[in-house]
């Protein structure tokens, strides 16, 4: 059997308001939800399943790789929305994109405060 990555659980302040972040931002719908999870499907298929843990969440960081389309559409959602973000993940390049690996990427944080990346080449 080969391998392949099937879903992830996102920690969530608010599940609610995290998936629909994810959705708007990435143009993508929320999938069949249960339990305790808010969830969206990315085409690829994998699950992303935000919660609301009982305890404090630690920071994680996301990256996703899209196209260049995508991205400029992302890019001004962002900025639009006046969601501050980085050309580096040490966050001391404000307000920029890095043109790293032949594409375009940028870091910000989404509503539960986890790095996100959005890059357009993948690095190797």
């Amino acid at each position: 059997m080969s391998v392949s990555f099937n879903h992830t659980i996102i920690a969530a302040k608010d599940r609610t308001e995290s998936a629909r972040f994810f959705c708007e931002l990435l143009e993508l719908s929320e999938a069949p939800s249960w339990g305790p999870f808010t969830n969206i499907q990315l085409p690829d298929g994998v699950l992303l399943q935000f919660a609301e843990p009982p305890v404090e969440i630690q920071m994680q960081h996301y990256a996703f790789l899209i196209d260049d389309e995508l991205f400029d559409r992302a890019y001004q959602r962002l900025r639009d929305g006046a969601v501050e973000h980085w050309a580096d993940p040490q966050m001391k390049k404000p307000g920029e994109i890095n043109h790293g690996h032949g594409g375009r990427g940028v870091y910000f944080k989404d509503p539960a405060g986890h790095a996100i990346e959005l890059l357009t080449r993948p690095y190797l």
